[in-house]
């Protein structure tokens, strides 16, 4: 029996999931978490097999958690979900540990092969997303300004890119607004960028936000 972690903020979405596993005989849904703060906190309890993490979530957010969780247990086996599948998403969320990435956008058969997969030690991408990483490689895209962001900056990026203020990502990611501030220094030399509006635009135009 595959036991599984469901974290996502929206207990819609939680719900479906749960019902589509619930279905498979060998998959049970050991706990469900509204956030990353929950998600690691709940990890460390139940040890599961499988934590099926949304990487869009408001507060730490799953990039965060992939990483806190991946940090304090090496063994965990994550499969990131993310309702974009652009090629960027994909390679941050396996650079920082998850064992498999599908988009939200999947069909539900391959959420259920994702984990099977996954909690196998394998790892899982689907086609099309693996397609899109291939290609991008291929003509260069990996070689964008955006790739030459830390880890932390990208985090830092995406959240300013969505609106958020500097002391609402300081919160979020429990850091004093300065060390904010300063890789927000450094995201914008890094990018070319001079203003927030700015950061918008280029995450809108690589597909990391929608306008």
């Amino acid at each position: 029996m595959i036991r599984v972690l469901l974290v996502d903020d929206h207990a819609v979405v939680r719900t479906g999931f749960r019902l589509l596993l619930q279905s498979q005989s060998d998959i049970s849904v050991a706990a469900e978490a509204h956030s990353g703060e929950a998600a690691c906190q709940i990890y460390a309890e139940l040890t599961p097999d499988v934590v099926v993490l949304d990487l869009g979530m408001p507060g730490m957010g799953g990039l965060e958690a992939l990483k806190r969780i991946r940090a304090r247990h090496a063994a965990a086996r994550v499969l990131a979900l993310s309702a974009h599948d652009d090629p960027m998403h994909a390679r941050r969320a396996l650079r920082e540990g998850a064992l498999g990435f599908l988009s939200k956008r999947s069909a539900p058969e391959a959420l259920i092969e994702a984990i099977a997969s996954v909690a196998a030690g394998r790892r899982y991408i689907d086609p099309t997303l693996a397609q899109k990483l291939a290609l991008a490689e291929i003509e260069g895209a990996a070689r964008s300004p955006i790739e030459h962001l830390s880890e932390r900056e990208f985090e830092v990026f995406i959240r300013l890119a969505g609106g958020a203020t500097v002391q609402k990502i300081a919160e979020d990611l429990k850091l004093s607004a300065s060390t904010i501030g300063t890789h927000l220094y450094n995201i914008k030399q890094k990018l070319g960028v001079v203003n927030q509006a700015e950061l918008t635009l280029l995450a809108i135009r690589h597909g990391l936000i929608e306008a």
